[in-house]
């Protein structure tokens, strides 16, 4: 029996409709139908029918306002029932909580999603005044994020560190641009076994990781810390942050399987 390539069932309708999901993805709110035809490069009627079955079903919802479409409230329903559903999640919270409250700043499990890593799930402490609370479903940069750089250090394929370009997106005055110098603090990482951001994606925030195994040794995720700069010098990470955040991969990584 000849065996048929899946992109040979692939239904064009079905395919249009995610692509009309996924113009909503990075930092845009609302699209009108002219905008999405010219993106999608179908014609007005088609982009319209589909508009009108994904709002049907919830997935679409329209500005009356604006008459522009935007994402409805059924994407946040799948999307936290797929949260829900991930072991790593259910696994991560209570130890999340146990972070925020010893570290006294907000904690953070996230897992690599294409070319950036997306926090899942946080705690954050209760008794600080100003606490920095990480972006849930957001992708963040691999490269200026303690959380992107646990995974690449500990990325046994390399896969990641290889996909890298030589100059890098600067997102403040402290990102590291350059693919060498970034491939020299990993081996660091690697060998201190967290990794650490200062104020390198956002300004006067900073960040902890270590990276997260499951039973395969694979790395899965990774587990952070974040709070104001001001807050997290080298020496409370060193004495502090770093050694509570490596317990907590040791045992979530337990949990997942993984036997060192």
């Amino acid at each position: 029996m000849v065996r048929r390539d899946k992109t040979n069932y692939v239904i064009q309708s079905v395919s249009h409709s995610l692509d009309v999901l996924e113009q909503f993805f990075g930092e845009v709110d609302e699209l009108g139908v002219t905008e999405l035809s010219k993106r999608l490069k179908l014609h007005k009627n088609n982009v319209f029918r589909l508009l009108a079955t994904l709002e049907a079903r919830g997935y679409i919802e329209q500005n009356k306002a604006t008459e522009n479409y935007r994402l409805g409230i059924k994407c946040l329903h799948l999307g936290r029932r797929y949260i829900h559903h991930m072991g790593l999640v259910r696994q991560a919270r209570p130890i999340l909580a146990d972070v925020a409250k010893k570290c006294r700043e907000s904690a953070y499990v996230a897992i690599v999603r294409r070319d950036g890593v997306v926090p899942l799930e946080a705690a954050e402490a209760e008794d600080r005044a100003v606490r920095i609370t990480p972006p849930i479903g957001i992708t963040l940069p691999l490269h200026c994020t303690a959380a992107g750089k646990a995974h690449l250090a500990f990325d046994a394929e390399e896969q990641l560190k290889s996909a890298l370009p030589e100059s890098l997106k600067r997102y403040t005055d402290r990102t590291i641009v350059d693919r060498a110098t970034l491939l020299a603090q990993l081996e660091a990482v690697a060998r201190d076994g967290y990794a650490v951001d200062s104020g390198e994606f956002i300004e006067e925030v900073s960040s902890i990781a270590v990276p997260i195994r499951d039973y395969t040794r694979s790395v899965v995720g990774s587990v952070a810390v974040a709070g104001p700069t001001y807050r997290i010098g080298p020496e409370r990470i060193t004495a502090e942050i770093a050694p509570s955040l490596l317990e907590a991969g040791r045992e979530l990584s337990h949990r997942l399987g993984y036997n060192e």
